[in-house]
């Protein structure tokens, strides 16, 4: 069998513990290099889908006061009536719709969202949440003032000093 030799130099192996830095930094790029597109594709995919967009400075739309809550999740849109949600969560540019097990992630303020929630049986109970008052239990109230609210679904909500008088206000007309 002849072999075509395309360099006039046979190509020849260093001693392997000197080469072994240099092939395994080069392993190591290829594989970033390599999830990098992966997760470029992804977050292509999602913006294709309509779930990630780009943030922009653009004042947001107001929208109509309504009974539901249109999200989309897994490249499906749901409608979420208001008396299902549990509780409201912020999560950065985000909220989180805790309706039962399920987490709905939506894009909105939590001052937006509780101006829509006024006429409702909400109420913001510290600056990361909203509780439903339908679904609240009992409050403990801490020695520092804070609390939590246990919802009926067991889980606990914080309950900062600084919104208590607006709960109260609202458990007792």
């Amino acid at each position: 069998m002849v072999i075509a030799r395309i360099s006039p130099v046979p190509y020849t192996f260093a001693p392997w513990w000197r080469e072994l830095g240099y092939e395994f930094l080069k392993d190591v790029r290829s594989y970033f290099l390599i999830l990098a597109l992966i997760e470029l594709y992804a977050l292509m995919m999602r913006r294709w889908q309509g779930e990630a967009r780009m943030l922009t400075d653009d004042a947001p739309q107001p929208q109509p006061v309504t009974d539901r809550f249109l999200v989309k999740k897994l490249g499906r849109e749901f409608l979420v009536r208001v008396q299902d949600i549990d509780w409201i969560q912020a999560a950065g540019n985000y909220i989180t719709l805790h309706v039962g097990p399920t987490e709905y992630l939506l894009r909105e303020t939590m001052a937006g969202v509780e101006r829509r929630l006024t006429d409702q049986s909400f109420v913001r109970v510290h600056r990361s949440a909203i509780i439903n008052l339908d679904r609240l239990a009992e409050i403990r109230v801490h020695d520092t003032g804070d609390g939590e609210a246990r919802l009926h679904t067991g889980v606990r909500v914080p309950v900062s000093r600084r919104y208590r008088n607006a709960l109260k206000s609202r458990l007792n007309p």
